[in-house]
C-alpha cells in the first residue's frame, strides 16, 4: 500500500512540474486555516485545527490537508492527507493520494480518492473515499456555505459525515454512518485574510461508534460553543 501511494505521489509531482510550462502559468501556492478554535465543553476544552494548502499551477496541484484535536495537553486526533489534484471541470478538482492517521493509535494509512469544488449556489464540497490495507473502506462528505450578512460579517454553516464499511474495535468505530459534525460560525473579517469568529458545533456518533463511546465513558452527542480564527495567506 505505501509503495503504491508513494508511486502515485511521485508521478503526480512529475506531472505538476511538467504541466503548463508556459510563462503565463506560474507556480502558485496558498495556505488556508479554516478552523483554529477552542471548543467549550463540560470537561477539558479541545483545541482544534483544520487547515489545508496547495502548490502548483492552474490544472495540477499538490495539496496537504491537516485535521487535529488536542485535549488536556495531548493530541487525541491527527490526520494528514497528501494529494495530487487535477482540474477536471470549472471549479472542480479530482484528487488522489495518501491519508495518514497519526492519532488515535494504532496509526492507519489509506489510499484517498475524491473530488473537491464548488457546487451550484456556491456550496463548497469535499467528497472522498478511503481504503486501507485491512480492507476497511471509509467515505466522507463535507460541505460549507458562506452567507454575507454585511461586507464584514459572514455566517458560515457547515457539516461533515463519516461512513465506514465495517467495525474497527481498535479505533472504536462502527460500520455505516459512524459520526457527523454540524456547526455554524459567525466571523468578522478584519481583512479578507484574517477573521475571528464565534459559533456552535455539534458532534454526534451513531450505531456501534456511539456504543464504543458510551462504554469508554464518553458522550455520543455533544454541543459545543466555539471561539476561533480563520485565516489564509
Amino acid at each position: 500500500m505505501k509503495k503504491t501511494l508513494l508511486a502515485i505521489l511521485c508521478a503526480s509531482t512529475s506531472l505538476t512540474a511538467l504541466a503548463g510550462g508556459k510563462t503565463d502559468d506560474p507556480i502558485l501556492g496558498k495556505v488556508m486555516i479554516g478552523q483554529l478554535e477552542t471548543r467549550v465543553t463540560d470537561g477539558d476544552n479541545p483545541l482544534v485545527l483544520e487547515a489545508q494548502g496547495w502548490i502548483g499551477k492552474d490544472l495540477n496541484k499538490l495539496w496537504v490537508k491537516v485535521d487535529a484535536e488536542k485535549v488536556g495537553g495531548e493530541i487525541e486526533e491527527a490526520e494528514l492527507q497528501f494529494l495530487y489534484s487535477k482540474a477536471v471541470a470549472p471549479y472542480w478538482d479530482f484528487q488522489v493520494g495518501w491519508r495518514h492517521d497519526i492519532r488515535p493509535k494504532p496509526t492507519k494509512d489509506w489510499l484517498a480518492v475524491g473530488f473537491q469544488g464548488i457546487a451550484p449556489y456556491f456550496f463548497e464540497v469535499d467528497v472522498a473515499a478511503f481504503i486501507n490495507k485491512d480492507g476497511q473502506t471509509a467515505f466522507r462528505v463535507a460541505g460549507e456555505y458562506e452567507a454575507m450578512l454585511t461586507q464584514k460579517l459572514v455566517l458560515s454553516p457547515e457539516a461533515s459525515f463519516d461512513f465506514h464499511s465495517k467495525d474497527d474495535p481498535t479505533l472504536e468505530i462502527g460500520s455505516g454512518l459512524s459520526s457527523s459534525e454540524v456547526g455554524v460560525r459567525l466571523r468578522y473579517e478584519v481583512t479578507r485574510e484574517f477573521a475571528p469568529y464565534i459559533g456552535v458545533n455539534w458532534d454526534r456518533k451513531y450505531g456501534k461508534t456511539a456504543n464504543f463511546a458510551k462504554a469508554a465513558g464518553e458522550s455520543s452527542n455533544d454541543m459545543q460553543f466555539v471561539v476561533g480564527v480563520r485565516a489564509w495567506f
